[in-house]
């Protein structure tokens, strides 16, 4: 009886011991499974998509994943190296990753929410699945509008020049501004008009101009005669980007590519968690900064609160 027990037990503890082994394997080839390259494509080799990648670079090597540069001219899809996922940096990356027949899921970053509705979600999102997202360039309206409030209590009418790309945005940026007790005067720019006329329209009625990131309105042919004459009617220009601030802006409201860089690698991480890849909706930057332009300030007559003040105060995206 004795030795029939312990045979019984060592036969037992066999099946333990191999049982445990299995799970060992299988939870070694899951941890294989779940490492994924990523593949980060860049549009040029400009320096804020260089500042993009290697902040998510860095982000996953903390991590399973590994990140790979490739950029948007002569992009294959042998070039993508068998990622599981691929990051668009710019519109120019989104736009070769779109041409590929076959390609991963794709997150697209620094790009225009317009550009983004109207073409890039269609062109990315194949068979009816959703297999792209995007984090945008564009600040929500509702944050710009808390900003001219926070910043400049006296403005009532917030002037708004814009494609006729972007004219879709017109309602939702109508009811930010209601929401702060601001009104909308805006101009729409038709075709090869000539951008004096309808922009003196808009600077006539509105206590402030409002940039948005169109590129047929604001460019780097046009900036400088929309700063003068804003400056003509005495109205602040409110911005996207901090180079618009050194430019002339007044103040602007914008996530630097590191900082959208931090959002993105986020969600990169989350989405390679499990087997299938599942990326959040499109949104906003979760990370900005407020900058302001503090000569552009005591020519027209302001006194804003600090950066640091109007940040915490919006809710802090640092």
């Amino acid at each position: 009886m004795t030795v029939f027990w312990g045979a019984t037990r060592w036969t037992a503890l066999q099946r333990i011991v191999r049982l445990g082994l299995a799970c060992a394997c299988l939870a070694i080839a899951s941890a294989q499974a779940v490492a994924a390259r990523v593949a980060v494509v860049l549009s040029d080799d400009a320096a804020p998509y260089q500042e993009v990648y290697q902040v998510i670079r860095a982000y996953l090597d903390d991590t399973p994943h590994e990140a790979s540069r490739v950029y948007a001219p002569g992009l294959s899809a042998a070039s993508l190296n068998d990622a599981r996922l691929a990051v668009a940096v710019g519109v120019g990356a989104a736009e070769a990753l779109a041409a590929l027949p076959e390609r991963p899921p794709v997150l697209v970053i620094l790009v225009p929410r317009a550009w983004y509705v109207k073409t890039g979600r269609e062109r990315l999102n194949t068979d009816g699945r959703r297999s792209a997202s995007a984090i945008f360039l564009d600040q929500p309206f509702e944050r710009q509008a808390r900003l001219v409030r926070l910043a400049l209590p006296d403005v009532r009418r917030v002037g708004v020049l814009l494609s006729a790309e972007q004219s879709g945005v017109l309602n939702e940026l109508e009811d930010a501004l209601r929401a702060q007790r601001l009104s909308l005067v805006y101009a729409t720019l038709k075709g090869d008009e000539r951008l004096i006329t309808p922009l003196e329209a808009v600077l006539s009625e509105a206590d402030l101009l409002l940039a948005l990131p169109d590129p047929l309105v604001f460019n780097r042919n046009t900036a400088q005669s929309l700063f003068l004459t804003s400056y003509r009617y005495r109205d602040p220009v409110l911005g996207y980007s901090r180079s618009l601030t050194r430019a002339g802006a007044l103040l602007s409201l914008h996530s630097s590519p590191a900082q959208i860089g931090r959002q993105a690698a986020e969600w990169v991480s989350g989405a390679l968690q499990g087997g299938t890849v599942r990326l959040p909706p499109p949104a906003y930057p979760t990370y900005y900064s407020v900058s302001i332009n503090e000569q552009v300030a005591r020519s027209l007559g302001f006194t804003l609160p600090s950066e640091a003040d109007l940040e915490k105060r919006l809710g802090g995206g640092n």
